[in-house]
């Protein structure tokens, strides 16, 4: 296959040498090889940052969603997108580790064991060009040419899923999943939010339940509550739970609080909400709500005994985890938590390769192993009185190392 950008887009390739010196968390992490795709629209200064562990040349499935930046990320001080797109693969890559640790997966990816790694898709747009907005057309074409370049000259094949920015387009009828699907093998349309949510839902029913914690009757903070968040509020509240909501949006606020026994609370009311008497904390909004100011409150409140989610970027201080340890919670790193969704896309990917149906009732079957995961990598945890993290716990327990 050939290139064939347009005219306007510069494309540019760092090494793993290079990505290291980028961003030098991928020395600690646990495959710290990766490549990186940066494209760049010369006239508008759109940017496609494409990060993979795949090796150049290689076949491999690089998993991953597209994500359209939002805002509230790319306003931050030195946000960055090459170093959002490596951190974001880096935790595809441990999402990949743990579900070949504990052995989960939908039917084709266990009849058919592919080649799997991690990587992420992060495109900055302008403010015109965000989905819904005049030129929303021109900004995903430009994406789909760099797509199909990237695929073209590294050799590796890309599955992207849903992830943040994505909506309905300027048309006012066309989904920007559904343009993409249309336009480049690898981008799959399948709701992965649901199969995302089932997991977290599990991990936690788990945890709870090796601490002697029955969700009938708990009271579960939400911090984010957007179509992950809903579907475990939706499960919680089923199982007996109450629930306090934490939700930056009026509009999602207001149709929570219609729900019984739910308290929804604007982003200004998270310190009253740590304080709360919380049997456990499910993190599912957009990235860094696991701050350290965050962490030093749920480590100060005595009743929380749980902390899980699926949040891309939860944490921005990896020593959060171990403050929450020497406080007795136990955290299961959200991209154990959050592994549905690429299961969920990669199914798709091969259902479609192998030209059968896709069912995703199947990734709902599949989430149910990670509540036994949650609840004996817990058990362990309290059993050692904490001298195991719930990560060491899991690997101890599923017979394997890195």
């Amino acid at each position: 296959m050939h290139s064939s950008l347009p005219a306007a887009v510069r494309r540019d390739v760092l090494d793993p040498v290079a990505c290291l010196r980028l961003e030098p968390a991928l020395a600690s992490s646990g495959n710290p090889s990766v490549w990186l795709y940066r494209y760049l629209h010369d006239e508008t200064g759109w940017v496609l940052s494409i990060a993979t562990h795949g090796e150049l040349r290689s076949g491999q499935l690089s998993l991953g969603g597209f994500r359209i930046a939002p805002e509230h990320r790319t306003s931050l001080a030195g946000y960055d997108n090459d170093r959002e797109a490596i951190e974001l693969a880096i935790g595809m890559e441990e999402k990949i580790y743990w579900s070949r640790l504990i052995r989960v997966g939908g039917p084709l990816l266990r009849r058919h064991p592919a080649a799997l790694v991690g990587g992420k898709c992060v495109l900055r747009p302008t403010a015109d060009a965000r989905v819904g907005r005049p030129h929303d057309r021109e900004l995903l074409d430009f994406a789909i040419a760099c797509l199909r370049d990237f695929e073209a000259t590294s050799g590796v094949c890309l599955v992207t899923g849903q992830d943040l920015g994505h909506g309905t387009m300027s048309d006012g009828a066309t989904g920007s999943l559904q343009y993409m699907h249309r336009r480049f093998r690898g981008s799959m349309l399948a709701d992965t939010s649901k199969p995302t949510a089932e997991g977290n839902y599990r991990v936690l029913r788990g945890m709870l339940g090796a601490l002697g914690v029955s969700l009938s009757g708990a009271l579960v903070g939400l911090i984010g509550c957007g179509n992950i968040g809903e579907h475990v509020l939706g499960r919680v509240l089923a199982d007996g739970a109450e629930a306090v909501v934490v939700e930056p949006s009026a509009a999602k606020r207001e149709a929570i609080a219609t729900r019984a026994g739910v308290r929804a609370l604007d982003a200004t009311e998270k310190g009253a909400f740590l304080s709360l008497p919380l049997d456990a904390i499910v993190v599912n909004a957009s990235g860094g709500s696991l701050d350290d100011a965050t962490i030093a409150a749920i480590a100060a409140n005595e009743r929380v005994r749980v902390v899980c989610g699926s949040e891309n970027l939860a944490m921005p201080n990896p020593e959060g985890a171990e403050v929450l340890r020497a406080a007795g919670k136990v955290y299961c790193p959200t991209e154990l938590g959050g592994m549905m969704g690429y299961l969920t896309a990669v199914e798709e990917y091969l259902a479609a390769a192998d030209d059968v149906p896709f069912d995703v009732a199947t990734l709902f079957e599949a989430a149910g192993r990670l509540e036994e995961a949650g609840r004996s990598a817990t058990d362990e945890v309290r059993e050692t009185d904490f001298r195991l993290s719930f990560e060491d716990a899991v690997r101890k327990l599923y017979g394997k190392k890195r």
